[in-house]
């Protein structure tokens, strides 16, 4: 799921600024709205102006690994935003659609721009300057870092401010008031409209013996049946469910709540909650995925998370902060002040 992110939104109003140092920033996006966050996070936390550049590989390009392209522009369709020079200091990318641009840049800028590429790239990491994988990767080198989860845009001043905005939409709801985050099926878990009804219950469940407030927001992969499935199991005096219509009220979700729950297969997610220090449950889910249950493990290894068990407890953690951190890394290469 994740907070919304449209990329010529971020691209007009970061365009519109200059930096005093004068360093500019590129952020590579394949139209894939985890990326895209990824990046901009990253983005906005280096703090220098940045422009988005859309990239849409075309056919057969798209269907291969990056380091099956050749060390030209050509695989990039028409439509994609226009890749020459002057290069920029600073170029993020992240995931496999982006790794063979992101490469061939730094070879046409002969290591003037500082290359940053976020998940594994699945070519020779020697192409980037810096690799960021998530733990659950195991990749490993001597230009790598690695970040526990994922990284974001949740920042605090984002939620405190969306939660400020969402305060009379929820006035209503008594505390605490717990984010519920829906994801939905992918490759390797389940949520089908039984499965939504099975996970709704419970929570009407503890709205009905805890007298909790509930805020629920679904992703993209979430559906309409299983969207449905909590509606019709959740009443409007318990629960604030987004309708899907105007902004999506995630930060303010985050912002307000007092617990988070968070379904298991996105990293995304659980990252992004994470980021709050609030307590935080993970909900199950049909289904395996060898990394991601390496992610949740550690988790509740470090005493981060623990799986939902139909209660509310209250535990304080180390905020995860993997965007921050990769982004004083950043300025400390690039030279800029901390």
């Amino acid at each position: 799921m994740t907070a919304m992110t449209t990329a010529a939104t971020v691209k007009m109003a970061t365009m519109a600024t200059t930096a005093a140092t004068g360093k500019s920033c590129w952020v590579l996006c394949d139209g894939r709205i985890g990326i895209t966050n990824e990046v901009i996070g990253l983005a906005e936390a280096v703090g220098l102006p940045f422009e988005v550049k859309n990239l849409k590989p075309r056919a057969p390009w798209r269907w291969l690994p990056a380091a099956l392209w050749p060390r030209t522009f050509a695989p990039l369709d028409r439509q994609s935003d226009p890749i020459a020079p002057p290069w920029p200091d600073l170029l993020i990318g992240a995931g496999g659609r982006t790794a063979g641009v992101a490469a061939q840049i730094r070879r046409q800028a002969k290591g003037k721009t500082f290359t940053v590429h976020l998940q594994d790239p699945r070519i020779a990491l020697g192409n980037f300057d810096l690799v960021v994988p998530p733990w659950h990767d195991r990749v490993s080198g001597p230009n790598v870092i690695e970040s526990v989860g994922a990284l974001h845009r949740v920042t605090a001043d984002k939620t405190a401010a969306g939660g400020a905005a969402l305060a009379p939409r929820i006035a209503h709801l008594p505390r605490p008031r717990v984010a519920v985050l829906i994801g939905g099926s992918n490759g390797s878990y389940r949520l089908d409209e039984t499965e939504a009804g099975a996970i709704a219950s419970r929570l009407a469940a503890l709205a009905t013996q805890t007298g909790c407030g509930l805020l629920v927001t679904f992703s993209r992969r979430t559906g309409r049946k299983a969207e449905a499935a909590f509606r019709a199991a959740l009443g409007p005096a318990s629960a604030l469910i987004w309708d899907g219509e105007g902004e999506n009220p995630y930060f303010g979700f985050l912002g307000t709540a007092d617990f988070i729950l968070a379904t298991i297969d996105s990293v995304a997610m659980v990252s992004e909650a994470l980021s709050t220090g609030k307590p935080v449950y993970s909900l199950d889910l049909p289904g395996h995925n060898d990394r991601i249950n390496a992610f949740h493990a550690r988790l509740r290894k470090e005493g981060l998370i623990r799986p939902f068990a139909g209660r509310l407890e209250i535990w304080t953690y180390q905020p995860l902060n993997d965007t921050g951190m990769v982004a004083a890394e950043i300025r400390r290469r690039l030279g800029l002040a901390s």
